[in-house]
């Protein structure tokens, strides 16, 4: 029985790969590093900064690479103010769980000053409990620990949960907790999430698919939220 939807952040709730691109490709300049699609997919897309920073930049020291990350993290924030919008069908997609009573959780590997700036953004603040911060946890996605942990917040089997996902990291995460889960072809292809785990692949919320597969499961009909 489904019981709650949980959601990746970046990529996911709104298409945010081109900013994290574009300052990435801009920071890695200077060590030499050209940051082409590939290497943003192999090395970048949906892993946690400590872990970018350590294998890419291992020449800096712990508080250099924590100065990197902030400033990089700084860097989106400036360019993403003006460019976030919430992917295309999310909004009538959230007002369909919430009026069928479904909970809904965010669990990202993002940084939390982002996390509550996108929300804020957005303008979702409120709508996900909980918010599970990888940061916060002693390991991120990959590991699954970030929606097990959503998990035992909610008091939920992996069976009556859902997760939308958009990087190869998220989706390993997801199945390793045992989660039904749904790719986001954002910024990665459907092919590619579906050989990790993925039911099947979305474009965004406005894939009818979306609606069957809520019609088919019997959740609580209990709750309304406004979006």
């Amino acid at each position: 029985m489904l019981k709650a939807v949980l959601f990746d952040l970046d990529g996911t709730l709104a298409h945010t790969d081109p900013i994290h691109f574009q300052v990435w490709h801009a920071l890695l300049a200077p060590y030499g590093m050209t940051v082409d699609q590939d290497f943003y997919d192999r090395h970048i897309s949906g892993r946690l900064n400590p872990d970018i920073v350590s294998d890419l930049l291992p020449q800096l020291s712990l508080e250099e690479g924590v100065a990197f990350s902030a400033d990089k993290e700084a860097q989106f924030r400036q360019l993403a103010a003006n460019k976030l919008q919430r992917m295309d069908g999310l909004t009538d997609f959230l007002h369909h769980l919430g009026q069928q009573g479904y909970a809904t959780a965010l669990v990202t590997n993002a940084p939390r000053p982002n996390a509550e700036f996108m929300l804020d953004v957005l303008a979702l603040q409120g709508i996900f409990q909980p918010v599970v911060i990888a940061d916060d946890l002693p390991r991120g996605k990959p590991d699954p620990l970030p929606y097990q942990t959503a998990l035992g917040q909610l008091s939920l089997a992996p069976e009556e949960a859902l997760v939308f996902e958009d990087s190869p990291t998220g989706v390993r995460a997801a199945v390793a907790a045992g989660i039904p889960t749904v790719g986001v072809t954002s910024s990665h292809s459907d092919a590619t999430l579906m050989q990790l785990g993925a039911m099947w692949a979305i474009a965004d919320y406005t894939d009818r698919r979306l609606n069957a597969y809520l019609a088919a499961a019997t959740g609580p009909k209990d709750s309304c939220l406004s979006y």
